[in-house]
């Protein structure tokens, strides 16, 4: 789950780190009256989950509240990569010497989280790793440690901070580690950190991704979710307690546990076709849960066919049959359904569904070989 800035930012300063005076605003008489507060230059900042915002106008100087108000009224009324903006940020200008990056991720390589530093900031930083990264200074962390003092300071001296700043970019660097771990999560950057005309250290913009999987243990962050950014069926997987993400291919997929999941989207693929999603019912998937699962698969107008991979343990075959059934008879859609079920009442469930008319298979590989030809077969 993606935060705004303004969201990452006030994680941020619960942790230490500093950032500048401002508010959000819903409006442009809110941004005004922000403004008006701070009684300085700010910079309007729309808060929508892309990138790119400056180069596309949603990030603008204004030089007094009244200006403030006019750029407030125009980002408001933008939508940045097809996202409306429905928020803006306004912070106090800054007077910037030097930008710098500073993030934390986990490296799957090494099994441990990783924190990356550049003098490359303000900047996207994949650019930065793919045309110069000799620019990114990289230090790996064991996770029962936390970060140490020598890292920062290492850290520091690689990216050429001035020596007096050290201390401040250990305690901003100490805080971002501590906001990545007790938040659970993936990514967490500032870019840019800036050292100002006075000498201070400051995050003037904040990104974080929290693991949808430990969102369990933070309420308080799931209630940030911004439902703008994510596709409405992967909304509505949630609902229902599904694993759903959207593909671009043309054989949706329905299946029964996340490895099993991953065996089929592969062999659709040796055998030429293309998955069109990843979606694990789970286990004990009742004819309800079946139901709302292919629902979702048949909302993406590129599906020309739909795979079910589903081996019964604790999921029943008969359930899933009469889910499927279920759906069929809501949606009607009018696409080859390809059905590999096996396991606890495998045969009732298979008997249900020949009744229907539906293409079964025994194995893995004849049902993928199934679902590609039927896919070639429709026009849509």
């Amino acid at each position: 789950m993606k935060l705004q800035e303004y969201q990452s930012k006030q994680i941020f300063s619960k942790y230490g780190i500093p950032i500048p005076r401002g508010r959000v605003a819903a409006t442009a008489s809110e941004a005004k009256q922000i403004a008006e507060e701070l009684g300085s230059r700010v910079v309007v900042k729309a808060q929508v989950l892309v990138g790119g915002r400056g180069k596309a106008g949603g990030i603008r100087l204004a030089r007094n509240p009244k200006e403030a108000e006019e750029l407030a009224t125009a980002v408001l009324a933008m939508e940045l990569k097809g996202l409306p903006v429905r928020k803006v940020l306004v912070d106090e200008a800054a007077s910037i010497e030097k930008e710098i990056y500073i993030g934390i991720t986990n490296d799957r390589a090494s099994n441990r989280p990783v924190m990356m530093a550049s003098s490359e900031g303000g900047v996207d930083i994949e650019e930065v790793a793919a045309k110069t990264p000799e620019k990114i200074v990289r230090v790996y962390i064991d996770p029962l440690l936390g970060l140490r003092d020598y890292q920062a300071r290492d850290i520091a001296a690689a990216i050429d901070l001035p020596r007096s700043a050290w201390r401040s970019f250990g305690e901003i660097a100490r805080g971002l580690w501590n906001a990545f771990t007790e938040t659970d999560s993936s990514l967490a950057e500032i870019n840019p950190l800036v050292i100002t005309s006075d000498r201070r250290l400051m995050a003037l913009d904040g990104k974080m991704v929290i693991d949808d999987n430990a969102l369990f243990r933070h309420p308080e962050l799931a209630e940030m979710r911004d439902l703008d950014s994510e596709a409405a069926a992967e909304i509505e997987a949630r609902k229902y307690g599904l694993t759903y993400i959207k593909l671009d291919g043309e054989i949706g997929c329905m299946v029964n546990g996340a490895g099993l999941a991953m065996a089929t989207m592969d062999i659709i693929k040796l055998y030429g076709g293309e998955p069109a999603n990843f979606l694990d019912i789970g286990g004990g998937a009742g004819a309800d849960k079946v139901a709302a699962a292919l629902r979702i698969i048949l909302s993406d107008p590129h599906v020309k066919a739909v795979l079910f991979n589903i081996f019964g343990g604790i999921t029943r075959g008969d359930e899933v049959a009469r889910g499927i059934l279920a759906a069929l008879a809501e949606v009607k859609p009018n696409i080859p359904m390809v059905i590999r079920l096996v396991g606890t009442n495998a045969e009732e469930g298979r008997r249900l569904l020949a009744e229907a008319d539906m293409i079964t298979a025994e194995t893995l590989t004849d049902a993928a070989k199934k679902a590609v030809a039927a896919a070639k077969g429709v026009e849509r």
